[in-house]
C-alpha cells in the first residue's frame, strides 16, 4: 500500500519537473543577474578586491568573472545555453571557494555550508537536468524537429 501511494505521488510531481527548473532558474538567474551587474559598475572596486585575492591579471580576471555571471545570468533566465551557463556559473563559484572562501573552510560543514557551494548545485541540476519545457531552448529545439 505505501509503495503504491509512492508511486502515485511520484507519477503526480513528476508533472511539474519543468516548473521546477523553471523556479530553480529564476532564483539563480536573479542572484547573478544582479551580481555580475554590480561587478561590472563597480569593476574598479572588483579589480581591487582580486588584487587583495592575489589574483594574477586582476582586470581581465574581474571583467571576465562579471560578464560571464551577468551573460550566464541572462542564459538561465531565458532558458538559453542553459549547460554552458551552468558551467560558467559553477566555474566562477569553484574559483571563488578556491580564492575567498578556502582559508576559511575547516572541515565538510564549513564546505558543504558555503553560499557557494550553494550556487554550484543549483547550476549542477541544470546542468544535469537542462532548462526544462519552459525555456528558449526547448520551443528553438521544437521549432527545429519540424
Amino acid at each position: 500500500m505505501l509503495i503504491r501511494l509512492h508511486h502515485q505521488v511520484s507519477v503526480f510531481l513528476n508533472r511539474f519537473h519543468s516548473l521546477g527548473l523553471l523556479v530553480l532558474r529564476l532564483t539563480i538567474a536573479i542572484i547573478f543577474i544582479q551580481t555580475g551587474w554590480g561587478k561590472l559598475n563597480h569593476l574598479d572596486q572588483t579589480t581591487q578586491y582580486f588584487i587583495q585575492l592575489g589574483l594574477p591579471f586582476p582586470y581581465v580576471n574581474a571583467l571576465m568573472a562579471s560578464a560571464t555571471e551577468l551573460l550566464a545570468g541572462l542564459g538561465i533566465l531565458v532558458g538559453l545555453l542553459i549547460r554552458p551557463a551552468a558551467l560558467g556559473i559553477i566555474g566562477v563559484m569553484a574559483v571563488a571557494i578556491a580564492t575567498a572562501q578556502w582559508a576559511d573552510v575547516h572541515d565538510l560543514n564549513g564546505f558543504v555550508g558555503l553560499q557557494e557551494w550553494d550556487y554550484i548545485v543549483m547550476a549542477f541540476v541544470l546542468l544535469v537536468f537542462g532548462a526544462g519545457k519552459y525555456s528558449l531552448e526547448h520551443i528553438l529545439l521544437k521549432t527545429v524537429a519540424k
